[in-house]
Formats: structure tokens, sequence, C-alpha cells
């Protein structure tokens, strides 16, 4: 039977440190925050407000159609970057289909980039040279090192490839030398990802279906972090199957209450990152 990890309790101690480290500092970072109005993007953004004044970190926010166009949002970002009160920008994904993801990550100031998701980020994330990376990434590598069990020499298999979670997260566990596959649609259509599932010492997963990977799946002993976030039937649940793969991972995250408490934290932790950075 698995240990489950209460990303509550780790989003919590983040926190605590979060507090006396804003108590340290002259002045107080302020977070903008672009969301588009669907429910799941209103409750994400209702979360993050309430943690950011909780913690003292102002914030601006606006929330947009689905049909809003992409000119539209470029003002809004360049209006951000040029207002020096503003520290941390944060655009919700994912993105409506008319706006292309790659633009807007281009059009936020590197300097108030708190996922991580400029060109130069990104390529400093490639060298390890980043100091802020992405929120949700960093929630997942938070809930592993909270199990105290080492990388080195692992075999971890992220599902999902995507720029936010799937990427850079298969770029930090190859930093703690892990050994590190991504899978996607390509592997599920070639037949091929049940068996790299079943070999992962450590698996993370984030593809937005629910129960997609099977209990049977999981090596008797893994790690397993679900990243996943599905409404069935009135209720949020996960990418993998919980109560199955449970009875058989050492550890695993759960859905609600696994990676999402400790990602808003994450959010706030960048945005004090990018305060002090932008301060010297």
């Amino acid at each position: 039977m698995a240990v489950v990890l209460d990303g509550r309790t780790i989003a919590e101690r983040i926190k605590q440190n979060l507090q006396r480290e804003l108590a340290s500092l002259s002045g107080k970072p302020m977070l903008a925050i672009l969301s588009f109005q669907t429910p799941s993007s209103s409750l994400y953004l209702r979360t993050q407000c309430e943690q950011a004044v909780s913690l003292g970190i102002e914030t601006t926010s606006s929330a947009y159609p689905t049909d809003t166009k992409q000119e539209l949002v470029e003002k809004i970002l360049r209006k951000w970057n040029e207002d020096p009160k503003i520290h941390g920008i944060f655009v919700h994904q994912p993105m409506p289909s008319q706006i292309d993801p790659q633009r807007v990550s281009a059009a936020i100031d590197p300097r108030k980039d708190i996922e991580g998701i400029h060109p130069q980020n990104s390529a400093r994330r490639f060298f390890a040279k980043a100091r802020i990376g992405s929120c949700t990434a960093l929630a997942v590598m938070e809930l592993i090192e909270s199990t105290g069990v080492s990388l080195e020499g692992k075999e971890a298999v992220v599902v999902g490839h995507s720029e936010i979670v799937g990427r850079p997260v298969s770029m930090l566990l190859l930093d703690k030398l892990a050994t590190t596959t991504i899978c996607h649609v390509g592997t599920d259509k070639a037949g091929r990802l049940e068996e790299h599932v079943r070999r992962a010492d450590v698996l993370v997963v984030a593809v937005g279906k629910p129960h997609f990977i099977k209990g049977e799946w999981i090596k008797q002993g893994a790690m397993v972090i679900d990243v996943g976030i599905n409404v069935v039937e009135g209720r949020v649940v996960g990418d993998v199957e919980f109560d199955a793969a449970k009875e058989r991972a050492a550890f695993i995250s759960p859905v609600p209450g696994g990676v999402g408490p400790v990602t808003v934290m994450m959010v706030m932790k960048n945005t004090v990152e990018a305060f002090k950075l932008q301060r010297g």
C-alpha cells in the first residue's frame, strides 16, 4: 500500500518559509494574472489570489472571454511589462485555440516570467541555469523530494510533453541523474505506452485524460506523481487509476490534494524570486 503524498502539508511548509522571507524584504511583490473565463481557470484564479493575499503579495488579474483575440492578450502583456509595480506575470493555460501560446510566451518580459516559458528562460532551463521555472514542474519535484528517495540512476518516465509540465519536468529529472523517458501521443499510437510505464521507478503523468494510466501497469514499489485534473460526474480525478495504483506503488500523489496546492505555492515563490531579481 502506497504512502499518499500530502500536497497541502508540503505547500504549507513552503508558505511558512515564504512568510519569513517576505518579512525580511523591503517592499511588496506584485503578481499579474491573465486568465480566461472557464470553470477550471476561475477556480485556479480564485485560489491563486487567496494565497497571494494571505502572504501579502499584491495581485492584479484580468479574466477574458474564450473568444478573446491574440492582439488584446499581447496588448495587456505589454502594459504589464512596462509597469514597474508588477514583478510577476502568469498566464493561465490551456489558452483558447485562436491564441498562439508561443507568441504569448515570447511577449512576456523574461524578468517577469514566473512560469519560465519565455524562450530565454527555456534556454536557461536547458542548461540548468534557470532561477525561475515552470511552477507545476517545480511542484512535481517538491513532491518527489519529500519522499527522501534519491533519483540517481532511477528509471523515470514522463507521460505528456507539454511546455509547462512534461518537458520541464524531464529536464529537472535529468538534472537529478534519473534516466528519463518522455512518452506522448506517438508512444500511445505505437502501442508502447504500457511497456514504458511498467518499467518506471518514477512515473509523472500529465495528459489530462481521466484514469488514462491503468493501476495494473504500475511497477511494484514505484513512485507515481499524477498532475492530471479531470472532472468526471462532478468529481475531480487524476490521469492515473488511483485506487488500483496505490496497491502497487510505494508513493503516490492524490488528485485533488497532491500537485495542485504545491503548484499554487510555487507561483508565489517564483513571484518573490522575480521581485528579488528585479531589485538586484
